[in-house]
């Protein structure tokens, strides 16, 4: 299997061990110093599975339709950039609705040496490739009911405290009592993006 193809397969692992709440899958996917920066969680990859774990027993879940991912590779490094639209079930006011956030998720890897079995990682004979960080860059976000022609009561003011790219996100989490940050990636801060996508390009290059 070549490195673009297994890696690709790891980032699909990954978020099939998210959607199926198959956590030891998930965990085999990162390395042991990976981060994660998301809409409700900033902080290493292992804490992140855990929460994520903690977040589905408590009925909180989501299913990522991802579309193909874009790998970049150079040496022992590689990018994975995965566009997906995360789906989120709620219920305003007794009203039933899919909350859809539009992201593109961006993941760092890295090939490593490992002894013995080092897990679900992609493997070949020259190493291990796992993930090292997961980012998501956020697009926009949209609500839509599952009753065709039900009204949504939403509070134009109160969805203005929060970000555009993922104002609908941000503001259905912070009621079911997460905590977002207001300095995530999003395309409504294209500077901002820029900058990462600089930054990111460096790392690849070995910087």
């Amino acid at each position: 299997m070549c490195d673009a193809t297994g890696l690709t397969q790891l980032v699909l692992r990954e978020r099939q061990g998210r959607d199926r709440r198959r956590w030891q899958q998930m965990r085999d996917s990162y390395w042991e110093d990976a981060v994660v920066s998301v809409s409700w969680f900033t902080g290493p990859a292992q804490e992140f599975i855990a929460a994520s774990e903690r977040m589905s027993a408590r009925g909180d879940s989501a299913i990522h339709r991802l579309g193909p991912p874009v790998v970049h590779l150079h040496g022992d490094r590689a990018l994975i950039e995965v566009p997906a639209a995360i789906e989120v079930a709620v219920e305003i006011d007794g009203i039933a609705a899919l909350l859809t956030s539009y992201t593109r998720i961006e993941y760092r890897a890295e090939r490593r040496r490992v002894g013995g079995d080092a897990g679900s990682g992609s493997r070949s004979a020259s190493g291990e490739w796992r993930l090292l960080q997961l980012v998501a860059v956020y697009e926009r976000d949209e609500l839509t009911t599952c009753l065709p022609g039900a009204v949504l009561p939403l509070d134009e003011g109160e969805l203005a405290r929060f970000r555009p790219s993922y104002a609908l996100l941000a503001h259905q989490l912070s009621l079911r009592g997460y905590e977002i940050a207001q300095d995530l990636l999003g395309d409504d801060r294209p500077d901002e993006v820029e900058t990462f996508t600089a930054a990111e390009a460096a790392w690849l290059a070995g910087g």
